[in-house]
C-alpha cells in the first residue's frame, strides 16, 4: 500500500511541475500576443496616416485622372 501512495505522490508532483511550466509558457505567449497587438495597431495607425497623406497629394480635381494614365507609352 505504501508503494501506490509513493507512486501517486510522484505523479502528482510531476503534474505540478507540468502545471507550472505550462503556466509560464502561457504567460510568454499572453506577452508575445499583447506585444504583437500593440505592433498592428501601430502599423494599422502608420497606413491610415499614409492613406491620408496619399488622398492630400491626389486632389479629386486634379487633371490627368488615374495613376494608370500616367504609365510611361513603353510599359
Amino acid at each position: 500500500m505504501a508503494g501506490m501512495n509513493t507512486e501517486n505522490e510522484n505523479r502528482v508532483e510531476a503534474l505540478e511541475v507540468r502545471l507550472a511550466f505550462q503556466d509560464e509558457l502561457l504567460d510568454a505567449l499572453n506577452a508575445t500576443v499583447a506585444r504583437q497587438q500593440k505592433e498592428i495597431d501601430l502599423l494599422q495607425q502608420q497606413i491610415r496616416l499614409l492613406y491620408q497623406q496619399f488622398r492630400n497629394a491626389q486632389p479629386d480635381d486634379a487633371p490627368g485622372g488615374s495613376l494608370r494614365d500616367d504609365i510611361p507609352p513603353h510599359y
